[in-house]
C-alpha cells in the first residue's frame, strides 16, 4: 500500500477513473490539494479561471460535450457558494460534475468559531444542489469516497456530486489502498412485459410522435431507427437537439411538434421531463403515452403514463425496436404533411429578424460538429427553435435554471475538453458581463472559443416585459456597456465588429481561422419576440 496524503490519494483516484483535467481556483484551504496537483502535472492538467463560478461552469461544459465526469475544485464558504449556480445548473441538466470543496480544520467544522470562509453546514447545503455529497475525513477514506462520488455521478440518472475535505485532512498521510478499477455500474434490466406493451401501443398508432430530451443524447441511432419504423416525427427542444439531425426527414422543431400534437394518438417521450407537453400543450385520454426514463421517479411526476420503460435509452430502445415489427401497422409517408408544416414554420421564422439572419450566419460558419453554446439572451431564445443542429452534444443550453451568465465559462470548458472542435458561444451584453474576466482565462490557457456578444444595451427580455405589461415603466433594465472590441483587445484577444448577418459570417470565418480566442461584437437595437414559438397554448 502506498503512503499518501489525502490530497494525493484523491488525485490518484481521479486519474485511475480517467479524469485528467481539473478546473480549479486555489486558496488556503486547498493548498495541499494543489500541491498534489503540482506533483501530478505530467498526468493531470489544471486549468485555473478567474472566478469559482467559472471553475464549475467549465467542468459542466466539459461534462456536457463528453458525457463523462469532470472535476472542479474551490475553497469553502464563498468559493462553494460562487460555484453553486453551476452545480445547480448541472443538477438540472443531469451532468456528471464532481466538486472538490475545501473546509476549515476538521475539529472546528460547524463550531461557529469564525474561521476564514467558515459556513454552517456546508455539507448539508451541498446536498440540496447535488445528487450526493460527503466529507473525506482521512487519507484511507479518500479513494473509496472519490470512487463512490464518480459512481454516484454516472450511475442511473447522471448528476453532480460533491466531496468536502478539511484543510488539515488534505495534508494527513497514511497507507492507503487505491482502487484497481472503477466501481461497476448497475446491470441494465429489460422489462419484457413493458416492452411488449409499449410496442403494441406504438405499433397500433396511426399518428405517433416522439419527443426527445437530454436523456436520448447517446441513443441517436436507436431513436432514428425507431422513428423510421413508426414514420413518427421527432420533436426536440434545447437538451434533445441533435439527437435526430435537423436535416432528417422526420426531425421537427418544437413549434411544428406543437402543430402535430393535437392530432397525435400516441407519444413516446424519451429522456425528457415532458414538462412542456404535460404542463402546457395538454394530454387527454385519446393520447396514449409511453415514457422512457433512466430515473424511476420521473414517469409519474405529472400523470401516470400508459407504459413506463425504465433504463438507459439506447438499451431500452434496442429492445423496443426488436419487439415492434410483430405489432407495427403499415403507414404512409408523412413527407408531404411535414413539408407543409415546415413551410408554415419557415414563414413564421421570416418574421423573426434579425435573429434568424444572424443564426443563419452562425450556422454557415460553424461546422456540423462544432459546438454552439446558448446563452439567456434574445439570440439564445431564438436559437432554441431556429438554429439547425446536426449532431448530439453540439447544442448546449442551460436547462430549466436558464441562468444568465452561464455561457462563456461553459464554452471554455467545452473547448478544453474538445480542443479539436470549433466552439462558438453567444451572449447578450447583460450575461456576458457576468464572466467578462474570463477573457483572461481564454487568453491564459489559449482556449480558442469564439464568443459573439449581441449588444442591445439592455436586459432585453426584462425590458420587453416592462414595455408590454407594465405601461413602459422601465426600471433596472437599461445597461451601460464598454466597447467590447477594445475590451477584448486589452486582453490580447482578437476582436471583430459586425452589424448585419453578412458581416457576422465573414467575421466568424476569420475568427475561426485564427485558432485562438476571439470576440465578435454585434451591436443591435430592439428585436421581435420569439416567445410565441416557445410558450405555446394548450391544444388538447
Amino acid at each position: 500500500m502506498p503512503r499518501l496524503s489525502t490530497a494525493e490519494a484523491t488525485v490518484e483516484t481521479l486519474l485511475r477513473h480517467g479524469l485528467d483535467t481539473v478546473y480549479a481556483l486555489p486558496g488556503l484551504h486547498n493548498d495541499p490539494l494543489f500541491d498534489a496537483f503540482y506533483h501530478a502535472a505530467d498526468r493531470l492538467r489544471v486549468i485555473h479561471p478567474r472566478h469559482e463560478q467559472t471553475a464549475a461552469y467549465m467542468a459542466l461544459g466539459a461534462a456536457l460535450v463528453t458525457g463523462k465526469p469532470q472535476a472542479f475544485a474551490v475553497v469553502p464558504g464563498p468559493g462553494m457558494l460562487n460555484a453553486g449556480a453551476a452545480l445547480l445548473t448541472a443538477y438540472g441538466m443531469n451532468a456528471p460534475v464532481i466538486g472538490l470543496i475545501g473546509q476549515i480544520p476538521q475539529a472546528d467544522i460547524d463550531r461557529g468559531h469564525g474561521h476564514l470562509h467558515e459556513i454552517h453546514d456546508q455539507l448539508g447545503m451541498m446536498r440540496h444542489i447535488t445528487k450526493w455529497a460527503e466529507r473525506i475525513r482521512s487519507p484511507q477514506e479518500a479513494p473509496t469516497l472519490v470512487s463512490q462520488a464518480i459512481w454516484q455521478a454516472t450511475s442511473g440518472r447522471p448528476r453532480p456530486v460533491a466531496l468536502e475535505c478539511a484543510l488539515d485532512t488534505w495534508a494527513k498521510r497514511a497507507d492507503v489502498t487505491l482502487p484497481a478499477s472503477p466501481l461497476p455500474l448497475p446491470v441494465e434490466a429489460i422489462d419484457d412485459g413493458a416492452i411488449t406493451a409499449a410496442a403494441k401501443i406504438l405499433g397500433a398508432a396511426e399518428r405517433p410522435i416522439i419527443v426527445v430530451g437530454g436523456g436520448a443524447l447517446d441513443a441517436s441511432a436507436e431513436v432514428i431507427a425507431l422513428a423510421e419504423l413508426l414514420e413518427a416525427p421527432v420533436s426536440s427542444y434545447r437538451r434533445g437537439r441533435g439527437v435526430v439531425p435537423s436535416s432528417h426527414r422526420l426531425a421537427v422543431d418544437m413549434p411544428v411538434g406543437h402543430r402535430l400534437w393535437k392530432d397525435a394518438d400516441a407519444v413516446l417521450a424519451i429522456g425528457t421531463r415532458f414538462f412542456i407537453q404535460n404542463g402546457s400543450w395538454g394530454v387527454d385520454k385519446n393520447l396514449k403515452v409511453v415514457r422512457l426514463d433512466i430515473d424511476p421517479d420521473e414517469p409519474d411526476r405529472f400523470r401516470k403514463p400508459d407504459v413506463a420503460l425504465v433504463g438507459d435509452a439506447a438499451i431500452q430502445l434496442r429492445a423496443l425496436i426488436a419487439a415492434l415489427p410483430k405489432h407495427n401497422r403499415a403507414r404512409t409517408s408523412r413527407a408531404e404533411e411535414l413539408k407543409g408544416h415546415r413551410a408554415w414554420f419557415a414563414e413564421r421564422l421570416s418574421r423573426l429578424e434579425p435573429q434568424v439572419g444572424f443564426l443563419k450566419a452562425i450556422r454557415a460558419a460553424l461546422p456540423e460538429d462544432g459546438i454552439f453554446v446558448d446563452e439567456v439572451s434574445q439570440m439564445g431564445f431564438a436559437s432554441r427553435v431556429a438554429l439547425p443542429i446536426e449532431k448530439p452534444r453540439t447544442y448546449l443550453s442551460p436547462g430549466y435554471q436558464d441562468n444568465l451568465g452561464w455561457g462563456f465559462g461553459t464554452a471554455l470548458g467545452a473547448k478544453a475538453a474538445m480542443p479539436h472542435r470549433k466552439v462558438l458561444a453567444i451572449a447578450g451584453d447583460g450575461g456576458f458581463m457576468y464572466q467578462i474576466g474570463e477573457l483572461a482565462t481564454a487568453a491564459r490557457h489559449n482556449l480558442a472559443v469564439v464568443v459573439v456578444v449581441f449588444d442591445n444595451g439592455a436586459f432585453g427580455n426584462v425590458k420587453r416585459i416592462q414595455q408590454q405589461h407594465y405601461g413602459n415603466r422601465l426600471i433596472a433594465s437599461d445597461l451601460q456597456n464598454p466597447d467590447f472590441g477594445k475590451l477584448a483587445d486589452s486582453f490580447g484577444i482578437a476582436s471583430f465588429k459586425a452589424t448585419d448577418p453578412r458581416q457576422l459570417e465573414d467575421a466568424l470565418h476569420k475568427a475561426f481561422a485564427l485558432n485562438a480566442p476571439a470576440l465578435v461584437w454585434v451591436p443591435h437595437g430592439d428585436v421581435p419576440s420569439p416567445w410565441d414559438m416557445i410558450m405555446m397554448p394548450k391544444v388538447r
